[in-house]
């Protein structure tokens, strides 16, 4: 038999290193209707970009006759390519090797890659398929992962970090997409947990399923660990790609800015329709967002957890923006925990990558409660406040009909450091309703009256036209104007323009201790 030449050679490990775990565990990928790791990285990068770094690395395990299982590559893809001509660091599991299992050599290879994106500035994005650590490796695997996590927290503000969850993640597996900035996840095919059903069942005697545990659904429901729910893995690919088109490189360049030419007549009419005559009858922020930013651009993320609260990108005359806006249209758009903490953590993503901040504003208050108290309001409460303070940003609030007590400080009031504060003429600012305040401060007038119901009203209406008006808070200057809603984009559009070159510097710090 003729002796290959080096050139022969390599070509067949190339080969072999494509071919992952084998054909056999390709198709069975398939037939769970999972892509594998390539043709994932295919899809998500621009055509003939991708550059793979690591393709021949092997494992160094001798235990368990492992050293007669060696597979190229080692169950992940690493390299760099492009999304849209950008520059882009990834890694890919690969689930037909070892069921994508974390060894040292693995872990190894992603570190490598997030390290050059810290290096380059670029984005990380992990495309992760894994059963969990390489049980085989024993504690070399555990320090693989920590390896991983320590530079997901050093990566952490300096590069734009994105998980998509294409297949199990399990154990301490979880916690390297629990440390990056949007975890993305693929609906019956993925899934997340710190412990398996198995456990679940023998510890708390609870029947549930992978799926019912820690699938899609419920951590884009129930827990909020998902950011989005995505119907099959090129909806996942496509959302991540749609998502790194509002964001920046790195911490150090401004938010993308499109072409846009501003049009004489900015003018939205729709917006002058939305609120309704009924101060207490809901409406959906989303139409006011939609009405303000450009067309088809709003990106809303978190969709399906906290409703009360909605975050999400878009862009206003070409230009990125964070949107931050109460939902009267579910639970009054009252603040409460999970809304809370969900609308700081988007918060401090934006600051963090220099994307403005929208803030839009209907809120009659914090939830009230016991279940609300003992489980920390308070605390957790106190999170969005001190994102909205941290934040160095261009900030703009607009505030449409309520905003009532302590949650007119949170929601970025002049107070804590928004640059330009809106009202629409419908806006109530006060410290509670009308029917509060009366029943407090008229209490002894109107139980002394013969007709309490009736002088009841007439405090009521005396105070909401003392106070449910934007215009007492417009004389001190915390309004810095009142204005007709058709014409709320053209005013927003030349804000941000005005405070594009916003600088603020900050006390000197090791770092901050937010309420966590």
């Amino acid at each position: 038999m003729q002796k290959q030449t080096p050139l022969q050679t390599l070509n067949q490990k190339i080969a072999e290193a494509k071919l992952g775990g084998g054909q056999a565990r390709i198709d069975k990928q398939h037939k769970t209707g999972k892509l594998t790791a390539r043709e994932r990285l295919d899809l998500l990068l621009d055509k003939n970009s991708f550059e793979e770094i690591g393709m021949f690395v092997e494992h160094r395990c001798r235990d368990f006759d492992m050293e007669k299982q060696q597979f190229l590559g080692d169950g992940v893809v690493t390299g760099y390519g492009t999304i849209n001509g950008r520059l882009v660091y990834v890694y890919s599991q690969d689930f037909t090797v070892f069921g994508g299992s974390l060894s040292e050599t693995h872990a190894e290879k992603i570190c490598k890659i997030m390290d050059m994106a810290m290096k380059n500035g670029a984005p990380v994005i992990g495309l992760n398929d894994s059963g969990g650590a390489r049980i085989q490796e024993g504690v070399q695997s555990l320090g693989g992962y920590a390896d991983i996590f320590y530079r997901n927290t050093l990566a952490s503000g300096v590069v734009p970090q994105l998980s998509a969850i294409m297949g199990p993640t399990a154990g301490g597996a979880v916690y390297s997409p629990a440390l990056t900035d949007f975890i993305l996840m693929v609906e019956n095919t993925s899934y997340m947990y710190v412990t398996g059903p198995s456990v679940v069942k023998s510890v708390t005697h609870e029947d549930v399923t992978h799926e019912e545990l820690g699938g899609a659904t419920a951590h884009a429901t129930k827990s909020g660990v998902t950011h989005f729910a995505c119907e099959n893995e090129v909806a996942c690919i496509q959302h991540l790609k749609q998502l790194l088109s509002y964001i920046p490189q790195n911490c150090e360049e401004d938010a993308p800015v499109y072409a846009y030419e501003t049009k004489d007549d900015e003018s939205r009419p729709e917006l002058g329709n939305i609120m309704p005559q009924n101060a207490n009858q809901p409406y959906d922020m989303r139409r006011v967002i939609e009405g303000i930013v450009d067309e088809k651009s709003f990106f809303e993320v978190h969709k399906d957890y906290a409703e009360n609260i909605v975050v999400g990108f878009a862009f206003i005359g070409g230009r990125s923006i964070g949107v931050v806006a109460n939902q009267p249209a579910y639970l009054a758009g009252v603040l409460d925990i999970n809304a809370s903490v969900k609308a700081a953590r988007f918060v401090r993503f934006c600051d963090a990558f220099n994307v403005p901040l929208l803030v839009l504003v209907d809120v009659p208050g914090f939830l009230p409660g016991t279940d609300q108290e003992w489980k920390g309001i308070i605390t957790n409460g106190a999170k969005l406040l001190y994102a909205f303070c941290e934040a160095t940003v261009p900030k703009i609030t607009l505030i449409t009909r309520k905003a009532y007590g302590g949650a007119y400080d949170v929601m970025n009031s002049k107070h804590i450091g928004a640059d330009l504060n809106f009202a629409w003429p419908s806006a109530e600012i006060a410290v509670v309703g009308g029917k509060a305040a009366a029943e407090i401060i008229f209490k002894h007038e109107i139980d002394a009256a013969d007709d309490k119901a009736a002088k009841l009203q007439e405090k009521v209406d005396n105070y909401n036209d003392t106070f449910a008006n934007p215009y007492k808070a417009a004389a001190r200057g915390f309004i810095d104007e009142v204005i007709n809603p058709t014409d709320t984009r053209r005013k927003l559009i030349k804000g941000f323009t005005m405070l594009e070159n916003k600088t603020m510097a900050m006390p000197r710090k090791k770092h901050s201790n937010m309420p966590l």
